[in-house]
Parts: C-alpha cells; sequence; structure tokens
C-alpha cells in the first residue's frame, strides 16, 4: 500500500517497481498521479486501485496483462471514454470501479470490434482502393495511407456519440492494423496520451473541492422542454426572404415543392436548462450570451478532425451551461442564486500541474448583474476564484485574442476596465490585476477588438454611440477618454448619437454594427473610417459605410449580432423568433480592394430560419425574442438564445 504519500508520476521509480517480480496487490490511492510511467513492468499485478489522484490517461495500464480488479474513481479528468479503453486493453479485467464488467467488456473486445473493422475495411475499398496505381512506390502508399487515416476518423461512426473519443481511438487503432497488414505500411502513430475530449454524458457532480464561495456545478438539469411538437413542414421550409409564403402556417403541408426546397438548416435540439429553481414552468428566464469552447491545440486535439467544438457555453438567470450541441445534452451547469449572468468568454490557459509540466485548459470567465467575474477551470469543474470587478452590473465580457490573461469587462458604471487574470498555480491560487480604465460616455453595451492590431484598439458599442480606444499598454495613463466616435447616416443627417447594440468583426477589416434606426444593420470599414495619424482624443470620424443589410423593422433593442468570418457570415435574430442569415462572400472581396465602392442598395438576408411550431405542453409560448444567436467557428451548429428561457440549437444539413 503506497496510498496518502503525495506522490507523484516522478516518484514512481521504474528501476525500483520492475524487481517486484511477483507483486500482486497495489494502492496507489489519494495521490498526485497524473499519468503512469511506461515502464513500470510488475508482469504478475492483479488488483490496482488508483482512486482519487489526477490521472489524464489509462493507455499506459496496458503493461499489467493481468489485471483483474482495476479502480480509478474521483480522477476528474477520465471519461466513460477512457472505461471503454481499459476494457478492451485489459482482456482479464472483471471488475472495473466496483462493477462487474465482464459481459460488456466481452461486448467490447469482440462486437464492437468486428463492427467497426467491417466499416474501416469498407471505407478502404469505397474510396481508396482505387487510388493505388498497379505498380506503386513506398511514397504514394505512404500519402494515401495518411489521407485514408483522417478519412476513416472523421467518417466512421458507430454507437452513442458519448463514446466518439473512444470510437476515434479504436478507429485509428484498426485501420493502422489494416495498412500494416495489406500494403506493409507503418504509420507511426504519436504515443502521447491524448487531450481529453470531456463528452461525459454522466451529470456532473460536486467539485473535488468547496467550489469558491457560492458557485458549484449541479447535477439536476431541466433539459428538454415539456412535451414539444415540431410541425413537419416547419422542419422542411425556412423561407428565403423573398420567398412569398412567409406566413406562419399551422399545417402539415407536406407537398413535393417543398421537399425540393433547399433547406440550409434544422431545428435540432430545443433546451429549457436555465429554468430558476429547475421549474418546468419558467419561460421568463432571458439568455443572454453563448460562446463556442475553444478547441485545444495539444494532444488529440491537434487532430482536423476534432477542429470546430460542438461544445458551447451560455448563461441567462442564475445560471451557466455547457451543451453538447449534437446531442442536446446538458454536461455541465453551474449556479449562483443570487445572480444573473449576462455574459461568457473562454480562454486557454497554459497551466502548470503535477511535475512541473505544462497542460493547456480551457477556462470560462461569467458575469453579470454583480458586477463580479466567476472564473471556471471546466474540466475539473471547479469555479476557482472571482473578481470584483465593478460596483454595477456587467454587461459583456471579452478575452484578448493575443493575451491570454487580458480581460476586458465593460460595465453599466460607464467604464470598460483590462484585467490580467493571472494564471492559477495548482492550487488554484492566482493573482489578478486592473491593467487599464476605459472611461466611456454612457453604457457600453458590446465591444471588439480590432483584429489586426488586439493590442491597440478596442471598439465599443455603447447607449450612445460607436467609440474606439486606444488600449496600448506602453502609455503609461492607465484611465483614458475615447479617441474617437464614429458618425452614421441618421434620419436626416449624419449623427453620432444613437444605441449601437450589435457590434463584431466580419473580418480583419469590416465592421458589422447595428443601431437603433429601425430595419438596418450597417457594414464600414475599420481602416478607411479611423484616422489613426491624427493626434488628439475624442475625435468625430465618419464611419465610411461599405453596404446595408436589410433587417426586421422592430425598434427592439438589445437583440445582438455576431458574425462566422470563416464562413463570412452574419447572423441576427428578431423580434419574432426568426434568425437572418446573410452569406457575404460574394461582396467581400470588392469590398477589400483599394477602390472598394458601397454597394448601392440594401443586401437581402440569404435566408431567415423561421421559429418552428413549438408547443409547449400544448401551448405556444408567448412572444419570442431571440437575444443572441451564434454559430461554431466551422458554421455547423447554430445556437438560438431566447426571451423565453429557450435554447434552440440548429444544424446546417
Amino acid at each position: 500500500s503506497l496510498s496518502k504519500l503525495q506522490l507523484k508520476t516522478g516518484d514512481l521509480d521504474p528501476r525500483l517497481f520492475s524487481r517486484l517480480r511477483h507483486l500482486q496487490k497495489l494502492d496507489l490511492s489519494d495521490n498526485l498521479l497524473d499519468k503512469f510511467p511506461n515502464s513500470l513492468t510488475l508482469p504478475d499485478l492483479r488488483v490496482l486501485n488508483c482512486n482519487n489522484n489526477k490521472l489524464e490517461d489509462v493507455t499506459a495500464l496496458k503493461q499489467f496483462p493481468l489485471l483483474e480488479e482495476l479502480t480509478y474513481e474521483n480522477n476528474v479528468y477520465l471519461t466513460l471514454n477512457d472505461d471503454y479503453k481499459v476494457m478492451f486493453l485489459l482482456q482479464n479485467l472483471r471488475l472495473l470501479n466496483g462493477k462487474d464488467i465482464t459481459k460488456l467488456a466481452n461486448h467490447v473486445r469482440r462486437v464492437n470490434s468486428n463492427k467497426l473493422t467491417s466499416k474501416v475495411t469498407a471505407h478502404w475499398k469505397k474510396f481508396f482502393s482505387d487510388q493505388l496505381p498497379e505498380k506503386y512506390t513506398a511514397e504514394q502508399v505512404k500519402s494515401i495511407g495518411k489521407k485514408f487515416l483522417k478519412s476513416v476518423q472523421t467518417n466512421v461512426v458507430y454507437g452513442p456519440s458519448s463514446l466518439s473519443e473512444f470510437t476515434r481511438w479504436r478507429v485509428k487503432m484498426i485501420a493502422e492494423e489494416f495498412l500494416a497488414n495489406s500494403l506493409g505500411l507503418e504509420l507511426n502513430s504519436d504515443t502521447e496520451p491524448e487531450e481529453k475530449t470531456d463528452e461525459n454524458e454522466e451529470e456532473s457532480t460536486e467539485s473535488p473541492r468547496e467550489a469558491a464561495e457560492d458557485m458549484a456545478p449541479v447535477g439536476d438539469f431541466s433539459s428538454y422542454i415539456g412535451s414539444v411538437t415540431v410541425t413537419p413542414s416547419k422542419r422542411k421550409r425556412n423561407h428565403s426572404k423573398s420567398s412569398p409564403g412567409n406566413k406562419r402556417s399551422k399545417t402539415q403541408a407536406n407537398t413535393e415543392e417543398e421537399a425540393e426546397e433547399d433547406v440550409s438548416a434544422e431545428p435540432l435540439h430545443f433546451l429549457q436548462c436555465h429554468s430558476k429553481g429547475n421549474s418546468r414552468e419558467d419561460f421568463k428566464t432571458q439568455l443572454w450570451s453563448c460562446v463556442f469552447e475553444p478547441v485545444l491545440d495539444s494532444g488529440a486535439r491537434k487532430d482536423p478532425i476534432v477542429s470546430s467544438s460542438r461544445t458551447v457555453a451560455t448563461c441567462g438567470g442564475e445560471s451557466v451551461c455547457l451543451i453538447d450541441c449534437e446531442t442536446g445534452t446538458v454536461l455541465k451547469k453551474y449556479k449562483v442564486a443570487t445572480e444573473e449572468f449576462f455574459s461568457v468568454a473562454w480562454t486557454t490557459l497554459t497551466m502548470v500541474i503535477s511535475d512541473s509540466r505544462k497542460k493547456a485548459h480551457n477556462i470560462l470567465a461569467a458575469a453579470g448583474r454583480r458586477g463580479i467575474v466567476k472564473l471556471i477551470h471546466v474540466a475539473a469543474d471547479f469555479c476557482y476564484g472571482e473578481i470584483k470587478a465593478h460596483k454595477k452590473p456587467i454587461a459583456t465580457v471579452c478575452f484578448s485574442p493575443t493575451q491570454e490573461t487580458h480581460l476586458f469587462t465593460a460595465s453599466y458604471d460607464k467604464r470598460i476596465a483590462l484585467w490580467d487574470i493571472g494564471i492559477p498555480d495548482c492550487d488554484y491560487n492566482f493573482k489578478a490585476s486592473q491593467l487599464l480604465v476605459l472611461e466611456t460616455a454612457s453604457i457600453p453595451l458590446r465591444i471588439a477588438l480590432v483584429p489586426t492590431c488586439p493590442e491597440q484598439y478596442l471598439l465599443a458599442g455603447c447607449e450612445d454611440g460607436c467609440f474606439a480606444w486606444n488600449i496600448k499598454l506602453d502609455k503609461g495613463q492607465k484611465s483614458r477618454p475615447f479617441e474617437a466616435i464614429f458618425q452614421f447616416p441618421g434620419e436626416e443627417s449624419l449623427t453620432t448619437s444613437h444605441r449601437v447594440d450589435g457590434l463584431a468583426f466580419l473580418n480583419d477589416d469590416v465592421v458589422v454594427s447595428k443601431s437603433s434606426k429601425p430595419g438596418c444593420i450597417y457594414l464600414w470599414s475599420w481602416s478607411k473610417s479611423f484616422d489613426a495619424k491624427g493626434k488628439g482624443c475624442q475625435r468625430t470620424m465618419s464611419a465610411v459605410i461599405l453596404a446595408e443589410l436589410e433587417w426586421s423593422t422592430t425598434d427592439m433593442s438589445y437583440l445582438t449580432l455576431s458574425t462566422c468570418p470563416a464562413k463570412e457570415y452574419v447572423f441576427c435574430g428578431d423580434e419574432k423568433g426568426s434568425v437572418w442569415m446573410y452569406n457575404l462572400s460574394t461582396y467581400t472581396r470588392g469590398w477589400g480592394s483599394p477602390k472598394g465602392k458601397r454597394s448601392e442598395r440594401r443586401i437581402s438576408p440569404t435566408q431567415i430560419l423561421t421559429w418552428p411550431e413549438l408547443r409547449v405542453n400544448g401551448e405556444q409560448p408567448p412572444e419570442i425574442l431571440v437575444n443572441n444567436v451564434v454559430a461554431d467557428p466551422a458554421f455547423t451548429y447554430l445556437v438560438v438564445l431566447t426571451s423565453v428561457n429557450i435554447t434552440a440549437i440548429w444544424k446546417k444539413s
């Protein structure tokens, strides 16, 4: 027994352990191990206990082939996928975490393996066998082998999505064996343990230590709303703006003509996961902000297959949720009883874990009415700290794309603050400091860093106009007035005074902003509008308009817009539950040229996704406002946040 000795991985010396030829039972519970060294060589080991450690990977356990009983409970980074890996790797395993797994393990080793092998072989025959010429060189084989490995991991799917990481791992293994046996090709598979993708469908439990103050993960998720009916015709049909039939038909018409229409997105899930007190009757909680989790660059995440995350953080009311868009599973939920969350943002911090090894982890910042920023280490289910940033509510937060610890908070106190949140050590101690305060003339609603110079300029849409600040840190002055205010075409003349409640960059130069002028979203050029050479503060500059987008004529405020730069799309919801989508790829090149001219007429939406005929317990929800709509970077999913506590997830078809 080597339990409770604060042991780290480096303390398990292979030279010592390899002499224990007859050791059968080993207890390493309640230590600080994050992995097993590969060469412990305990040839007779039958029982292993590693509960309450920090293990991140199980593949090294294959060095104990006679293992019959294994427990590794309370290792927060291990998931269901790891259970399946050890069942496959350890042929003699009978008990896993106290449960008899003989039957399931046989299924994993035989049925699952046979199914995947036939799928891998079929994929080769269908897509790759013809690509090899009769006489081929080693180089050609290697090139096709690499393409096959990449393709097969993307396209061969089997079993529930909660096991997708295990399936990918097995498919890669089977494909490599197949290539070695049929073509004599050895592609060195990288032996580094894979980065965990936290796809655990189990409900998340309390964090391993007391959650900071009053914020804790919650294990009781209301997910799907009541009984939901989506009228088939609505699933089929998402009207383009030009389509005359833009009325909400209650009929279930299903004509050939409709079936042939180009459907760009299908409604996938409707979730009610931000309810106050988990009440099914809550159709009042407003949902405000959602951001897709960034993909970590290390381990398996280098893999292009997982280059676009399907996990999204959403906030509204007293809670922050993490949702798997494909399955509609609420993976995690954090609650603060006295809070109303308005904004969430992700960053990736390189944290030092045991043995002084560095590892990238995603951190989520959440803020709202109390003016406090909560910092959550998501993989560990732990809210490790908070920053009392403002005395008034925080409208929005965002991280710098270049300085991962730099966080901007925009508050109702008419200030935008820049914080360095620091990097937590292995005990989650961290030091936050305020670097800068930007004075705003009115309440800031949306902020955006200029993509070509994110450490120099910040743009904000405020209650009374659109402003820019110089945020360069070497200027000494900690509190700064705005550098520029932008003029836009008003009802009769140019105006600076208007509420700007939507603001985002479409690419390095094109700004998309929405103001209180009904029915219109502006696209304008940052480089042509902002005069960096002029001296002095608080200068008025005219926004050089490139185009106007046609949008709802509502005078309702705070329905914000978003962009998907990689696909050159703009999204904006309206007061009727619809999402207006604009594909601007045909325009951007023209705007970017030196002679780039303004598009004379308003650009209509490429498509309007109308809210489906959704019935909750037999009734339609009341008036539905779309407060926010966000696509993942690859535009696979579209997450729609409403004023009636419903998160709608659409999938691009």
